[in-house]
């Protein structure tokens, strides 16, 4: 549906009806390929998009930003990949304390941390600790996280506290994103049309934008001619 944007058009405006924009980074391994590297070769340049992009939402104004880093399945991939991820994993921990301050992020990590070393644990507390005094962009990096586990954890939750009855609002206020409203767009790079388990409850109302631009090659370009789709629709949330 969309392509890659090559002019340089008008800045976006975003309102309130823009608030949290969410990623499927999608395209890493494909763009290594291209390049006649390995697929592991692709994910620092796809760390050095995210940055690129996080930065460029947070000026223009979005106030929530959810990415969807790596998946409960994603530990099927070779084990090259993965390890080539968690050493990028680590170093953007290590980075981000500097990075939230200099632009005044607040950072959550949101999945299943049980499989991680204490010593990621304590980075991933010590960030968010560090940056939760911050007033401007909400960075939600997914990791180890799947949509239907999530649920699962939250309804666990619930009835740990003695929760008999469980509606809607209980699972949505169990949920890793309890912090921020649900996704008004979900963008996902790399060609394919699925959520492939990422905030199925969440995204219930989201409007979905797939591009054929691989996760490196996108561009600040690319995520204003989302925002401009995102805009030109008419969300009715069911009614008319």
């Amino acid at each position: 549906m969309a392509q890659t944007v090559t002019s340089q058009e008008e800045p976006v405006q975003i309102d309130e009806r823009l608030q949290h924009l969410a990623f499927i980074m999608d395209g890493n391994g494909r763009w290594a390929k291209a390049q006649g590297k390995p697929r592991e070769y692709g994910h620092p340049a796809g760390a050095q998009t995210f940055r690129r992009i996080t930065r460029y939402c947070g000026t223009i104004g979005i106030h929530y930003l959810t990415f969807y880093a790596f998946s409960t399945e994603n530990w099927k991939r070779p084990k090259a990949e993965i390890d080539a991820i968690m050493r990028l994993f680590r170093k953007y921990l290590m980075d981000a304390f500097d990075e939230a301050r200099k632009n005044n992020m607040v950072i959550h990590i949101m999945g299943d941390r049980s499989v991680f070393p204490s010593s990621l644990h304590k980075l991933m507390d010590d960030v968010e600790a560090d940056s939760a005094g911050n007033n401007g962009t909400v960075v939600n990096m997914a990791m180890n996280y799947g949509s239907r586990a999530e649920i699962v954890h939250a309804v666990n939750r619930l009835i740990a506290q003695g929760k008999q009855q469980i509606t809607e609002e209980d699972i949505t206020a169990n949920l890793y994103t309890a912090h921020c409203p649900p996704p008004d767009m979900i963008v996902r790079t790399g060609c394919e049309k699925r959520l492939s388990n990422f905030l199925l409850w969440q995204g219930a109302y989201s409007e979905l934008y797939f591009t054929d631009v691989l996760w490196p090659d996108m561009t600040q370009n690319d995520v204003d001619a989302a925002i401009r789709e995102f805009y030109s629709r008419k969300r009715r949330f069911g009614g008319l």
